[in-house]
């Protein structure tokens, strides 16, 4: 796409997302404010106090605007204003409770709306949206920090994510078939079907609401637990996730009396590999196959716990 397009392209989604928040409207979000009149409401509320400077400096608006506004503010009753300690020319701003009561509300009908927009959405789809949200922040806003990640157990809908993310990622990275697809629903069917909490368990890692890794634990007999399908999401490549996960397995493992943690893999992982040598699993056996069509080359890895 030429530099021209992508502009054009980018133009084109500011003005359908301003339609989308209705950001034209002259009322927002129905209430009796304009976009800019709950914003600078919506950044005194968030504060212990804020400086007219501050709220000039972070919302990059003209001063004699603002000024204007919340002299308007300070006549209806939402907002009240005391010497700045700091700087005596300067005031320090509060919303009164009339007024956290009017950003509150805001708050609640801008829930409300994104909420509404999402119940029309399929599974898995919001979460894609926030996930292109993070993206966009990231990209063009310096100052911008990644959320961070959190693991926790499985819920309900998280082992179908398992299946389609990774049938997903594997077809686009490697050229994998269906039938790695297939294998993976076959292990997770397992997993949900026979779920014994005392000796297995499944760690999702999620992102800003958004997952991004996983990882199971099967028991396999005889002492004997298994560590499948692990997997992190290129969005999370480099934050240390698939370690971590490892070795939550790990622990949980040594923790319900298991002998020996087991896994197959393929050489061509080489980062899970690399996580694996590292946390003391030695390689024990492997062989080519063509089990999803290209030729591969799956190995048994042991850990004696």
């Amino acid at each position: 796409m030429s530099d021209t397009a992508l502009i054009e392209t980018a133009r084109d989604f500011n003005r359908f997302y301003t339609n989308f928040l209705g950001l034209l409207n002259k009322a927002y979000l129905d209430s009796p404010f304009t976009l800019t009149d709950a914003r600078i409401l919506f950044e005194i509320g968030s504060h212990d106090g804020i400086s007219a400077a501050a709220l000039v400096r972070d919302l990059h608006l003209d001063p004699a605007y603002l000024s204007r506004i919340l002299k308007r503010f300070r006549t209806e009753g939402l907002i009240e204003t005391s010497p700045d300690p700091a700087d005596l020319r300067s005031q320090i701003i509060n919303v009164t409770d009339r007024g956290r009561v009017q950003f509150e509300e805001l708050g609640r009908r801008a829930n409300a709306q994104i909420a509404a927009r999402f119940d029309n959405l399929a599974i898995g789809e919001p979460q894609a949206v926030v996930s292109a949200m993070d993206t966009i922040r990231l990209l063009l806003d310096p100052a911008a920090k990644p959320a961070p990640a959190i693991i926790r157990a499985h819920r309900a809908g998280d082992i179908g994510w398992i299946v389609q993310s990774q049938g997903r990622f594997y077809a686009e990275e490697y050229g994998w078939d269906l039938r790695f697809e297939a294998l993976v629903a076959e292990v997770a069917g397992k997993f949900l079907a026979n779920f014994d909490p005392a000796k297995e368990y499944c760690w999702i890692a999620e992102r800003g609401g958004v997952n991004v890794g996983s990882v199971l634990v099967t028991n396999g007999g005889d002492g004997v637990a298994k560590l499948r399908l692990l997997y992190v999401d290129k969005s999370a490549r480099g934050l240390g996730l698939g370690k971590l996960l490892v070795d939550e397995c790990i622990r949980f493992c040594r923790q319900k009396g298991y002998r020996e943690l087991q896994l197959w893999t393929n050489d061509m992982l080489e980062t899970a590999r690399a996580i694996y040598v590292k946390s003391g699993f030695r390689l024990v056996s492997e062989e080519r196959h063509r089990m999803f069509g290209p030729e591969a080359n799956g190995q048994n890895w042991l850990l004696t716990l």
